[in-house]
């Protein structure tokens, strides 16, 4: 018996040469993960927009850089002072949830995007009120940019 023809995706089961971690969200905008130290970096000593459960920290990637200009990228980090690894991961899992629902209506194309979380309050704070926070956040740093 002959197997059945394999379909034309790599072994991770995406299309060969497309981004592991990059997301297609509604009107084309794609959003990737940071993942690289400097990227952070870069992010920190940009624009700030606290919240009472969260830091928004954004920048706008210069011309030269490599990334797609229609790109948006956002990174997820909690330190040591939130609490133990399960409540950093229980954290950053509401920030990515946080970062699906709100970005793709807020965010611009060309920007990094780093949502920091805060101890006692970014993983019991009300999910809709964080919703808001965000889209506040965004809109007061894209107004301050123009």
């Amino acid at each position: 018996m002959k197997p059945p023809e394999a379909p034309a995706t790599g072994p991770e089961g995406r299309e060969p040469g497309s981004a592991s971690a990059v997301s297609v969200c509604a009107d084309t905008l794609m959003i990737a993960t940071l993942q690289i130290r400097p990227d952070f970096l870069r992010a920190a000593s940009a624009r700030r927009q606290s919240t009472p459960a969260f830091l928004v920290q954004a920048r706008r990637r210069a011309e030269g850089e490599p990334a797609n200009a229609a790109l948006v990228r956002v990174g997820f980090t909690c330190s040591k002072k939130v609490g133990n690894a399960v409540a950093r991961n229980r954290a950053k899992r509401r920030l990515r949830a946080l970062a699906r629902a709100v970005l793709p209506l807020g965010a611009m194309p060309g920007w990094d995007y780093v949502l920091v979380g805060r101890a006692n309050a970014t993983a019991t704070r009300d999910f809709a009120a964080m919703k808001e926070e965000l889209a506040r956040a965004l809109a007061q740093i894209h107004g301050a940019a123009r």
